[in-house]
């Protein structure tokens, strides 16, 4: 088991901008590691889930993008960035002017991770390591990154996140085209051109959109 997940997370990965967010900088793996080609059995006997943390995901990399390009979706709000990972959105958040921010993650390496990359930053993060769906704190505004990759999750979150937009929250989801993308009900924002990790990707771009609900 790893004892302490910030020393692992700092021996693994590189401190290193943002493709498509230069302003920040992460700590993430190298495209070439052997963190993400572990198998399943050999991240459980270490005690690590699969490292989502370790790598700028093109949907969060679009909504960051977003963010910093139109700062008023956030400037002076509470914000939620659900399902954290890097903690790359919630850090776009701060920057942008937000009033404080909660970063929420099920993964205890992506909560550290989380800490590590905000302070990288100069920015403080609130790190929430909780299953939150289905809870409302009455968040301004709620940003979601790369969530519709599995069908079973894309369904019960895309349910909640529609319940708090529609009670008036700013509700924002970043995607790069994956499978359980409810596009009939949402509308795109802008598309961007991502650079991403080829070995996770199977590219070196990703077209990448930010969306909101349809209004009613």
């Amino acid at each position: 088991m790893i004892a302490d997940p910030v020393a692992f997370i700092l021996a693994e990965t590189r401190l290193r901008s943002v493709p498509h967010a230069p302003e920040i900088a992460l700590h993430v793996a190298d495209e070439a590691t052997e963190l993400w080609q572990r198998t399943e059995e050999e991240l459980g006997e270490i005690g690590l889930a699969p490292p989502f943390w370790a790598f700028a995901w093109a949907g969060g990399q679009a909504l960051a993008r977003y963010i910093l390009d139109h700062p008023e979706t956030v400037r002076g709000r509470c914000v939620l960035d659900f399902a954290s990972g890097s903690g790359l959105v919630a850090i776009a958040a701060m920057k942008a002017g937000a009033a404080e921010v909660t970063a929420c993650d099920i993964d205890p390496f992506a909560i550290a991770a989380v800490g590590v990359n905000a302070q990288a930053n100069g920015v403080a993060v609130t790190p929430l390591a909780a299953d939150i769906v289905g809870q409302d704190r009455g968040w301004d505004t709620v940003l979601a990154g790369d969530i519709c990759y599995e069908h079973d999750l894309a369904a019960r979150v895309i349910e909640w996140l529609l319940a708090l937009s529609n009670r008036g929250a700013t509700v924002l989801i970043g995607d790069p085209g994956r499978s359980y993308l409810p596009k009939d009900r949402l509308e795109s924002l802008a598309a961007y051109e991502v650079p991403v990790t080829r070995t996770l990707e199977d590219s070196d771009i990703k077209r990448s959109s930010v969306w909101r609900f349809r209004q009613a």
